[in-house]
């Protein structure tokens, strides 16, 4: 059974970025696994450009991006990576089981492991909306790489069901390829995705949007026909007598990410509310030793080169603790989002002698101006900061310096105040 320093599951932004990091801090002997026929993850379907502005200090394209991440790790020979490969398990004690054409069933163990299996859309099972079941009926993603992989247009007239950010860059997609998108549909009172694609999706190209509205039923038998919309109240409960036909003869859902997570749940690692992810700490370790998770398979990020950021955290702690260099922890903090704010990765922090830099990400329960973001111990102000507007589809990031972290004890809180 060959033995690595570090195990990557997964061959997208994430585990690219995570095995370029542990290259970089010394670790001699990496593996990469992807399922997929290439490296790059879900970042090769999508073509349009906005990726990079932070990581690459450059705007590129989806396979703009997923290639400068392969450039990073090709010609070192101390990283392998293997695609066509689908993992089976992942034992406690780091043994990976895989499966491939050429090799068959085979065995790798790990001194350390790191989980970047992304994530998957929600499906129609999910939202369970009434109706028949006829063709036309895709996730925003599947698509996508209908439209740009394999150059198949689903239909013509399109409605689609959710402001997420793929759900808005198809309907900019669609309309570039000539067809009729009719409307987009909105259960919140607000959008989910990323303003600049509000802006660049659906004003610049005159595409309506119902807010506090959803679908009740999908008609047609063979083929879509068309759909029922109605208005949604404050508990997201249809409103009698709002109901309104949509016609169409093709529906995309953009309802929502679900972390990929059957390998981590069956291995043991402990999954956190909300985020549906594993519960980690600022090294990005699970609860179980020597397993560190990173990007959407922890929780949905909305920019790419935040999951790189991430990926490199985890890493960098997976390399120096194959090699024995990880300074021990002496403090546990718990983590908890309180006032507004309805996740933070991570979850609790393993704080070594003297403290550490610690990045929060989070994410605000509701759209909000003007706020104040506090990390408070016990009461007292740790760190603050100014922050103009707030939304759940835009992730706010904090750093706390390593002075601060070695004032934390047992728990802290984050949460916003109003200005």
């Amino acid at each position: 059974m060959e033995l690595y320093d570090v195990i990557i599951i997964g061959g997208g932004p994430g585990g690219l970025s995570a095995a370029y990091s542990a290259y970089r801090n010394g670790a001699k002997k990496i593996l990469v696994i992807e399922r997929d026929r290439e490296l790059g993850g879900i970042l090769q379907q999508c073509i349009h450009n906005g990726f990079g502005l932070h990581h690459f200090k450059e705007e590129l394209t989806g396979p703009g991006y997923a290639g400068r991440c392969i450039a990073l790790i090709q010609d070192k020979p101390e990283i392998r990576a293997l695609t066509d490969t689908m993992v089976l398990s992942v034992s406690k004690d780091k043994k990976v089981t895989a499966v491939n054409p050429e090799k068959g069933l085979f065995t790798v163990e790990g001194k350390t492991v790191i989980l970047t299996m992304g994530c998957r859309e929600r499906t129609r099972g999910a939202i369970r909306t009434a109706g028949e079941r006829p063709a036309g009926v895709f996730t925003a993603g599947a698509a996508q790489r209908m439209v740009n992989m394999e150059g198949y247009l689903p239909g013509k007239k399109i409605v689609i069901l959710g402001s997420g950010d793929i759900g808005l860059i198809m309907a900019r997609r669609m309309s570039l390829e000539g067809c009729k998108v009719q409307a987009v549909c909105e259960i919140c009172p607000y959008s989910n995705g990323l303003t600049r694609n509000m802006v660049q999706c659906l004003y610049d190209f005159d595409i309506p949007l119902y807010l506090s509205h959803t679908i009740l039923k999908i008609k047609g038998r063979d083929r879509v026909e068309g759909v029922t919309v109605a208005k949604v109240d404050e508990k997201m409960q249809p409103v009698p007598g709002t109901e309104f036909d949509i016609e169409c003869d093709t529906l995309l859902l953009s309802v929502g990410l679900i972390p990929e997570n059957e390998l981590s749940m069956a291995a043991g690692v402990e999954i956190a509310p909300f985020t549906n992810g594993p519960r980690v700490d600022q090294r990005r370790q699970t609860n179980l030793p020597g397993i560190y998770a990173a990007g959407n398979v922890v929780h949905v990020h909305d920019l790419v080169d935040f999951v790189s950021d991430e990926a490199e955290i985890a890493g960098k702690f997976a390399a120096l603790e194959a090699q024995g260099n990880l300074a021990p922890a002496v403090n546990t903090v718990e983590v908890s989002p309180v006032n507004g704010i309805r996740t933070c990765v991570p979850q609790i922090l393993h704080l070594p002698e003297g403290g550490e830099p610690v990045r929060l990400f989070m994410r605000a329960g509701a759209p909000d101006r003007k706020v104040t973001l506090e990390v408070k111990c016990g009461g007292e102000v740790l760190v603050k900061k100014m922050l103009p507007v707030v939304k759940p589809s835009e992730m706010v990031t904090l750093d706390i310096p390593a002075a601060k972290t070695a004032l934390m004890h047992d728990k802290i809180t984050v949460g916003l105040q109003p200005k």
